[in-house]
């Protein structure tokens, strides 16, 4: 199944799934956005469940690769008129944008999603400008931990919805640098990561 088909199936039900469990972990995220950035790209922005803790100010661009969730997205995004919320289709592993287009890049729930982490990273990392932040949010194993259980259902759950066996330090480009990097949810399989372009 990909993951388009997987998440078409899922979008009538993700938010029932995932939005409360996740709210204080996103909000927690976005606390780091930058005060003066201006362009900010949503990769895998997936129904918007970021859009109601967005602040006004920047100019927002969001990518989803399922139209199903873009849909619902787009309902979050009319709630908020006063923040500037650009929806767009898009492929977090090749992003059709210039390089250095944006301040900040906003990995929510998406790079232990897509089947390529290290290049959906070096893309993130490919359209941010020096200095700028990329906010990650995702269930990460720590390297050397074993987790015999993740690591076994992540070939079935990588199919359906999302790996669950995936060590971002494995991934990571050399153009990007951690700068924090917290436990978030479910003793610490979610992590709350701030990284920067170098």
């Amino acid at each position: 199944m990909s993951l388009r088909t997987s998440y078409t199936l899922l979008a009538p039900i993700y938010d029932r799934m995932v939005a409360a469990a996740t709210q204080a972990a996103r909000r927690a995220s976005l606390a780091r956005l930058p005060a003066d950035a201006r362009q900010v790209l949503l990769v895998g922005a997936g129904t918007g469940l970021d859009f109601p803790l967005l602040p006004a100010g920047p100019q927002y661009t969001a990518i989803d690769l399922t139209p199903a969730m873009l849909d619902r997205a787009r309902q979050r995004a009319a709630a908020r008129p006063e923040v500037a919320i650009e929806l767009r289709s898009g492929d977090a592993l090749a992003l059709d944008f210039a390089d250095a287009s944006f301040d900040a890049v906003i990995l929510h729930l998406i790079v232990a999603v897509v089947p390529d982490a290290a290049r959906a990273l070096a893309e993130s990392a490919r359209v941010l400008r020096p200095g700028g932040r990329v906010l990650l949010y995702d269930k990460f194993l720590r390297p050397g931990q074993s987790a015999p259980l993740r690591r076994l259902l992540s070939p079935l759950l990588g199919r359906i919805a999302s790996r669950t066996d995936v060590v971002l330090e494995h991934h990571l480009p050399p153009t990007l640098r951690v700068l924090e990097d917290e436990a978030s949810l479910a003793g610490g399989w979610f992590r709350r990561v701030l990284l920067e372009r170098v």
